[in-house]
């Protein structure tokens, strides 16, 4: 059996890791490699959409980031217990008329033994911003480790 570490029951540690290694996804933008990080079953809310397998969770993802264009996004942890994690975050994107946002979002989440994340659950909001007020500039791809995250943002 294949797994996914850090396995729960997470530490405040593990659980940090899980959560980078999360946003390290997302931000590839890579709708495939990403969803191998839901078991087949998952269960996803996301605002008021709803997946119920991970190729219902990865055709979201691509229609996602076929809108969301330039998109980066900063995870923390906000708490954890057993196979539990809580996360808030905020991505910056702008659509194909170049108008750009921020969203801020809550997500709770739940894995398997194999460390596979079971159920996803999201709370999302956009705010308008211009292009200016951007605080996200680093390359597509990863966040450097250099570069703060929410809290030291502010966000």
């Amino acid at each position: 059996m294949e797994t996914r570490p850090p396995l729960p029951p997470f530490t405040r540690e593990t659980a940090i890791q899980k959560v980078r290694l999360a946003e390290d996804g997302w931000n590839t933008r890579d709708a495939a490699k990403v969803a191998m990080a839901y078991t087949l079953d998952t269960q996803w809310r996301n605002r008021a959409e709803f997946a119920h397998s991970r190729a219902e969770a990865q055709a979201f993802l691509e229609r996602k980031w076929n809108k969301e264009l330039d998109y980066r996004l900063i995870k923390e942890l906000w708490l954890h217990e057993g196979n539990r994690i809580a996360v808030r975050y905020a991505y910056e994107w702008h659509d194909d008329a170049g108008h750009w946002f921020r969203s801020y979002g809550n997500e709770n989440w739940e894995f398997e033994s194999d460390g596979m994340m079971r159920r996803r659950y999201a709370c999302i909001n956009d705010m308008p911003i211009k292009e200016s007020e951007r605080k996200f500039h680093w390359p597509l791809g990863r966040r450097p480790d250099d570069h703060p995250g929410l809290s030291e943002l502010g966000l």
